[in-house]
């Protein structure tokens, strides 16, 4: 690991949501040197690749592709990197892509900031870390007892958004109820709705619950 002279982790913190990089900021900034701060894949790579920090702090869900597209694309050039999922997700699909793109570590967002400065030194140091109930799945997981494959390929052909959208609508969320959790608009959902029940052939949001459901993404 090479931190400065106090033994810092120097931390990059990549979220969409400029209020939550702050939050962090203010929770671990005591303890570890941000370096840099991004909201989307672009800017992640870019941000990473000029400050090169210890630790990356990665959402799963950004736009322009993902984490698994940040994980990828500064991984082919910078491989000593190490990346730290930090999401409000826990879904399988999102745990297994970010481990395969290259993360070595898991966490909810649920965590106290001691928790994730715990987490960030080890990650620092060379660890995997990941949240408790889902230590037990990756580990499945990669023995072969769940197929990541499988998981991915069934919703490949839906974007990051679309698949937030997917989780609250099959969750019981209205639109109106979406559109707020997601902060975008009435009309915005109804389009990744439609595109949705498009892309998995589906006709109507009964279906699209039952599809979500069997996959275990609610």
């Amino acid at each position: 690991m090479t931190t400065n002279d106090s033994n810092r982790p120097r931390v990059v913190l990549v979220d969409d949501h400029a209020v939550f990089r702050t939050g962090v900021r203010t929770e671990i900034g005591s303890a570890v040197d941000i370096v840099g701060e991004a909201g989307d894949v672009d800017g992640a790579v870019r941000t990473i690749l000029e400050t090169k920090p210890d630790v990356v702090l990665l959402d799963v869900h950004l736009p322009g592709g993902g984490g698994t597209e940040v994980c990828r694309r500064v991984l082919a050039t910078e491989p000593q990197i190490r990346f730290l999922a930090l999401s409000v997700s826990d879904a399988p699909e999102d745990v297994i892509g970010v481990i395969r793109a290259g993360a070595r570590g898991y966490v909810t967002k649920t965590i106290t900031g001691d928790e994730i400065i715990d987490a960030v030194r080890r990650v620092a140091e060379g660890d995997a870390v990941f949240s408790p109930r889902l230590a037990g799945f990756v580990l499945d997981a990669f023995a072969g007892a769940v197929d990541p494959g499988s998981i991915d390929e069934e919703l490949d052909r839906l974007t990051q958004r679309e698949r937030e959208v997917l989780r609250l609508i099959a969750r019981g969320y209205a639109y109106k109820e979406v559109a707020k959790e997601l902060f975008i608009s009435v009309k915005t959902v109804e389009t990744h709705v439609s595109s949705v029940l498009r892309k998995l052939q589906l006709s109507n949001r009964y279906e699209l619950t039952r599809w979500a459901t069997d996959r275990r993404l609610v």
